[in-house]
């Protein structure tokens, strides 16, 4: 901070999306008067994006809640900290007690690794309601990733990264960093590196069944049906390594499998899987001869490889293909992080585990756990369904899931009978207005950042830690404060008496914070004083005396020393991944033709940059303009079903219907429809003045509990089979539960 005391400028982290841009904020008092990019930060260079000012709005938006409310019969009241931290603990406690321990649920949403006081301190909150119900955002997310990295690897967070900045050519699938800055690919300015492939003579080429804002500025976009990626990966890996042959380069001597990934791509033709795909056989090799003969390429898939039945498939054969091809751990291609807070590599007290996959089963259909979570499309029916063990409490920590979970209305109507929900959330929202407590953290410019994640997939190794810009009222609560508060209430009710010991660890834990967690892993890390010089290593000291950021290098080749397997070799063929090729293989290649009943189309999901989930949509900056939540038909679609552009149309699937505008336009292909994901704010009880006004349609009033990844649980929205008509009636907010 400078300047004199009426007028300053901080510097910190934008927390809206992964891309971890640098912001420069002028204020006059305490008012904020400019955000704009910081272009001395070590990683943005100043590039931000329109959601960076919104952190004002969310600062001072009168929605957002302030103090503990408990509902009451006569709405919403006030309540005292003490007394809603008790309250929580105390009927938590009384449903365990009645009812087991798995009777309480938590939820956690996807705004927690945004936050560092809540990836230090909600893990152990969680572990304290000792439930095996627990579920996350990870498994309508990048669940597949994490699996695929646990089982390859040896780490659910070893995720190959993009070398976006050295690469010649890049292959993406189901993904649109334009909107997104980069998922599980942290890259902010994410449209100039792209162009800068370009510059440098390279190729950025897009496979996706929507022509998205990345496909517009690519060298080329192929239309592809959705869920049928894992087809047209195995066909790139069998002109690679049965027409061709594997060259793994530098990690020949490491690698164990390549045979049998040789083997399972010998069926899959180019010619066998065009039917299915509608990729053209000589497209396909034409993308297999340019990917191989490229000095330094790499293959990208995100949110639609993930989320379809073949996501885990998906994200394993885009190792496999950049492995075979000489692009992991190459400069160029797919590389690794070395972040200077190591939750891979560093003591196991700072990480989150490696993983683990099935050591339980959900109660009502058998799903599996991964890393301590079950799938979350289970989360309703194991509220709906009697019997031993229902889950009859709910704790949500920054999470939406009526939103942004498969079948939102099973989920609302769910939430609706439950015994007791809190919420620990800044918004009386979809989610939070069936709770009995919300508990309000106080807002992202109130709290310091460090981002553990996202240097974890950032395409540069860098640090850079944020304090608080404002300090909070006397009467707010950070949300590690929370946190801790209702863990140690929650252990102090299990035993049944306080002790001592109890209250020294609240004590200890109290004046420690998420700062000096985050010292001791900086000093304990890769960069800190463990393996340099005292003077040299990182602390937490060095990066509040650099505002701007520590620029730590490009990524390094580091396999095998990287590698967290038992083995210390890359399992290119885990056993799990191969028996599910069988049923790939019986869904398609043993199928005469697509799965597609007449009349359907399938529906695929969508984003815009200047949306992020459901977070935005209280911030008028974002939500004006043209309406965004509009159903895209491809004009012989439209045609077809006698549909004109802008009039409202019926969606229907087989868990629900929307009525939405219809945008009639050949960037989708045909049989395809999508819709933005994160709308649906027109139930009521809300206190959201904003997001009513654009409410929209959850796209999740339509996809489909069943339909999952059957090897991760994670949930396959993409492809949800649907039927269009007219509308009978003007479009109208979706109904309360």
């Amino acid at each position: 901070m400078s300047d004199s005391a009426a007028s300053r400028v901080h510097f910190r982290t934008c927390t809206l999306c992964e891309a971890m841009c640098g912001l420069r904020i002028e204020l006059e008092a305490e008012r904020i008067t400019s955000i704009r990019g910081d272009e001395e930060d070590a990683f943005s260079r100043g590039h931000i994006c329109p959601k960076a000012l919104a952190l004002k709005d969310l600062h001072e938006d009168p929605d957002r809640l302030r103090h503990p409310m408990r509902r009451t019969d006569s709405g919403w009241q006030q309540v005292s900290w003490e007394d809603a931290l008790d309250e929580v603990a105390n009927r938590l406690h009384a449903v365990q007690k009645e009812h087991g321990r798995d009777s309480v649920a938590a939820y956690l949403g996807n705004p927690n690794v945004h936050n560092l006081g809540n990836i230090m301190f909600g893990p152990e909150m969680v572990r304290a309601l000792r439930t095996r119900n627990r579920f996350s955002a990870t498994s309508v997310d990048q669940l597949p990733h994490q699996l695929v990295a646990y089982l390859m690897f040896g780490h659910q967070l070893l995720v190959p990264i993009p070398d976006i900045d050295r690469t010649r050519y890049m292959l993406v699938m189901g993904a649109n960093p334009l909107a997104s800055n980069g998922s599980l690919m942290t890259a902010p300015d994410v449209r100039n590196r792209l162009r800068a492939i370009q510059q440098r003579g390279g190729r950025v080429v897009v496979v996706d069944p929507r022509r998205t804002e990345t496909a517009r500025i690519a060298d080329a976009h192929v239309f592809i049906r959705p869920g049928t990626d894992a087809l047209l990966l195995l066909a790139l890996l069998h002109v690679a390594v049965v027409e061709g042959s594997p060259r793994v380069g530098h990690l020949a001597a490491h690698v164990d499998g390549l045979d049998a990934v040789r083997e399972l791509a010998r069926d899959f033709t180019p010619e066998r899987v065009a039917p299915h795909t509608g990729v053209p056989a000589e497209t396909v090799r034409s993308l297999a001869r340019d990917f191989l003969a490229a000095e330094g390429a790499v293959c990208y898939g995100r949110m639609g490889l993930s989320t379809q039945p073949f996501g885990s498939l998906c994200q394993w054969l885009i190792n496999v293909l950049n492995a075979v091809t000489g692009n992991l751990d190459r400069e160029g291609g797919a590389m690794f992080t070395l972040p200077a807070f190591d939750i891979i590599g560093g003591p196991k007290a700072l990480g989150l585990g490696r993983g683990s996959i099935g050591r339980w089963k959900s109660r009502v259909r058998g799903l599996p756990e991964f890393g301590g979570e079950l799938p979350v499309a289970a989360l309703a029916e194991e509220i709906l369904t009697p019997g031993e063990g229902r889950v009859r409490a709910l704790v949500t920590l920054a999470g939406n899931p009526v939103l942004s979970t498969p079948n939102g209305a099973q989920l609302d109507r769910a939430l609706a009978g439950l015994d007791f929900m809190v919420s620990i959330d800044p918004y009386l929202n979809e989610t939070t207005r069936h709770a009995h407590l919300i508990l309000p953290p106080v807002s992202p410019l109130e709290r310091s950042h460090y981002d553990i994640a996202f240097h974890v997939l950032a395409v540069r190794n860098t640090a850079k830690y944020s304090p608080a810009l404002y300090e909070p009222g006397p009467d707010a609560r950070h949300d590690w404060q929370i946190l801790l508060g209702l863990q140690h209430r929650l252990e102090v009710l299990r035993k049944g008496r306080k002790s001592l010991r109890a209250a020294l660890k609240y004590q200890a834990l109290s004046r420690l914070g998420p700062e000096r967690l985050l010292d001791v892993g900086l000093r304990m890390g890769p960069h800190g004083a463990r393996f340099h010089p005292l003077k040299q290593g990182l602390t937490l000291a060095k990066l509040r005396e650099a505002p701007h950021g520590v620029d730590l290098g490009p990524l390094k080749p580091c396999l095998p020393q990287r590698l967290q397997t038992k083995t210390r070799r890359i399992h290119l063929a885990p056993e799990l991944l191969v028996a599910d090729v069988k049923r790939l293989r019986e869904r398609f290649l043993d199928a005469a033709a697509p799965e597609v009943a007449k009349g359907e189309l399938l529906l695929i999901g969508r984003r815009h940059l200047r949306d992020n989930n459901s977070w935005l949509h209280n911030v008028p900056g974002l939500v004006k303009g043209k309406p965004r939540c509009t159903l895209m038909v491809h004009p012989e679609d439209a045609t077809r079903l006698g549909l004109t552009d802008g009039e409202d149309v019926t969606v229907t699937s087989r868990v629900g219907e929307v009525t939405v505008p219809v945008a009639v336009t050949d960037d989708v292909m045909p049989g395809v429809v999508s819709l933005p994901h994160g709308y649906g704010h027109g139930r009521q009880g809300t206190r959201m003045q904003v997001a009513t006004t654009s409410a929209g349609a959850s796209i999740n009033d339509l996809t489909d509990e069943r339909a999952l990844d059957a090897l991760s649980g994670n949930a396959a929205f993409s492809g949800t089979p649907v039927r269009v008509k007219r509308a009978e009636a003007p479009a109208h907010a979706t109904p309360a539960a």
